[in-house]
């Protein structure tokens, strides 16, 4: 009974989901930057930003007048535990996945997230994405081929793996906080930040980081990461999954050009012409879909 409840609250809006999740896929392009400039081991990184996470939305629960992110997480029962689980799998393989291979690498692996949500989506919601979709995600395989290719022989290979894994779980993620709206989005958030910065804390030694990159992890834990995961969850309750992960176009985009601005990382051939290729996909479909609900 009460799954077909929560079944029957799902709904598409499609321009109010797009906004939405466009805001946190922009507020999301700096965390590869971040990850760089914190200048630590990733034990360290996913400690801090995962606990600071957890205190900040926390906090901003309880301005809000509702109760500790905790105490909604229980009441949210099993759901709510898988999701932040999924939310803090997610954290720690990009972290890896960023200091084991380019920036561009891992921006354009997970893209990959679309096949994975449409997938998913499908089995579990019955909420199938349309042909155009489905051709894209196509095209996008061929393109992280390409950037994979471009891995082999370079050391890179691990990196790739782990944004791979990581675009597997925030497509899961997705489908998960689309079948469950009631789901709060920030409690689940400050839970996968707390889990992920424990499970991590055995391997850490936060204590010794130098100032610049206990500040750059400040920004990272209590702004930008509580900020774009809140927003991203948030677009979930209007749009499939499949049509949020293919967001990531434009964290793909920035993502790859503030570390090439400001770290001067170039991306190499292959990465530029698998990331052409992915990017120009998802924009035409992307139009095709709201020009179709228009």
């Amino acid at each position: 009974m009460r799954s077909t409840a929560l079944t029957s609250n799902i709904r598409i809006d499609r321009r109010r989901g797009t906004l939405i999740g466009i805001l946190g896929m922009l507020v999301l392009s700096f965390d590869a930057l971040l990850v760089r400039l914190a200048l630590a081991d990733p034990a360290d990184i996913i400690v801090w930003r995962g606990l600071l996470m957890a205190v900040s939305l926390s906090l901003v629960l309880r301005l809000r007048r509702c109760p500790w992110s905790w105490q909604l997480l229980r009441r949210d029962g099993l759901p709510a535990l898988m999701v932040a689980l999924g939310f803090a799998c997610t954290m720690v393989l990009f972290v890896l996945a960023v200091l084991n291979t380019r920036v561009a690498n891992v921006v354009v692996i997970l893209t990959a997230a679309p096949l994975f949500a449409a997938l998913l989506s499908g089995l579990f919601l019955r909420e199938w994405v349309p042909v155009r979709t489905w051709l894209a995600i196509l095209v996008c395989i061929a393109g992280i081929g390409v950037v994979f290719s471009g891995s082999v022989g370079l050391g890179g290979l691990p990196g790739d793996i782990f944004a791979l894994m990581a675009a597997f779980m925030l497509a899961s993620n997705l489908t998960l906080l689309r079948r469950y709206p009631h789901v709060d989005r920030l409690a689940v958030v400050a839970g996968g930040g707390m889990l992920a910065g424990l499970a991590a804390l055995p391997f850490a030694s936060p204590a010794t980081l130098e100032s610049q990159s206990i500040l750059v992890l400040c920004v990272m834990g209590l702004v930008q990461m509580p900020l774009a995961l809140a927003l991203i969850g948030e677009s979930t309750r209007y749009l499939p999954s499949a049509e949020v992960s293919l967001l990531l176009l434009l964290e793909t985009v920035l993502g790859t050009l503030w570390v090439w601005v400001f770290l001067g990382e170039e991306p190499p051939p292959a990465t530029l012409v698998g990331g052409v290729l992915v990017m120009l996909t998802l924009a035409v479909h992307t139009v095709l879909g709201m020009r179709r609900q228009a």
